[in-house]
């Protein structure tokens, strides 16, 4: 739902950097790229350490690249679809280190077994739900459901929560909640989210059937044998 209203803002504000790349001869593929590598060592590197605000700090910074990427494909008229795949691709790399990096915190300094579990579970589920969708969309299917927290509003309440956590390290109390509270709403949300694609697919794989079996005038039905897989 966020992805719908604060991309169009944000591309409209990136834009004039975009074109600013494009004049200096810089390439989609390499604002993808190098987007993705800064958000996997922010996350990396700080994360399980406990430095969540440069961490986060970090990430902002190069996560925007996944607007700016196709900001400038479109100014340069290059979209492609090998500039689609890459930049989903790599947004699943930034999304796994990200919670990666959480989990491996929980798992060592941080101390909480259940965390950590809760952070991994972020991370497949969000993996999950958007091979759902890609392969929803791969059979045919248009997957129209906007999902209670898909990636942006993942990387949003993570991110933010994150961020605000470590303003402990600076004397502010009482910050230390708002992550774990954050990983557990991710974690629902993702949850109710993959519920929501999968009831989707399946009503939509009905009606495209049904429609089907309509249109050979019913006597399409399913095939018997060795060849059902």
């Amino acid at each position: 739902m966020l992805n719908k209203y604060a991309r169009a803002f944000f591309t409209r504000v990136l834009t004039p950097f975009a074109a600013f790349l494009l004049r200096r001869g810089v390439s989609p593929d390499a604002v993808t790229l190098i987007g993705t590598a800064g958000v996997v060592a922010g996350a990396l590197v700080f994360f399980p350490r406990g430095e969540f605000f440069w961490g986060t700090i970090v990430i902002t910074l190069f996560v925007f690249s996944d607007l700016v990427d196709g900001n400038m494909a479109r100014q340069a008229g290059i979209s492609s679809r090998w500039g689609a795949f890459l930049d989903s691709t790599l947004d699943r790399v930034a999304d796994s280190a990200i919670f990666g990096g959480l989990a491996l915190w929980y798992a060592g300094k941080g101390d909480d077994n259940i965390l950590c579990a809760v952070a991994i579970f972020c991370l497949a589920s969000g993996q999950v739900v958007s091979y759902t969708k890609a392969r929803g969309e791969a059979i045919g299917l248009p997957v129209a459901v906007n999902g209670l927290v898909e990636r942006a509003e993942r990387l949003v309440i993570s991110l933010v929560a994150a961020g605000l956590s470590g303003l402990a390290a600076f004397g502010v109390p009482g910050v230390e909640i708002l992550l774990p509270i954050a990983l557990w709403i991710v974690a629902a949300g993702s949850a109710v989210t993959l519920g929501q694609r999968v009831v989707t697919v399946r009503r939509e794989s009905a009606e495209a059937d049904a429609a089907g079996s309509a249109g050979s005038g019913g006597s399409g039905g399913r095939s018997s044998g060795a060849g059902a897989a």
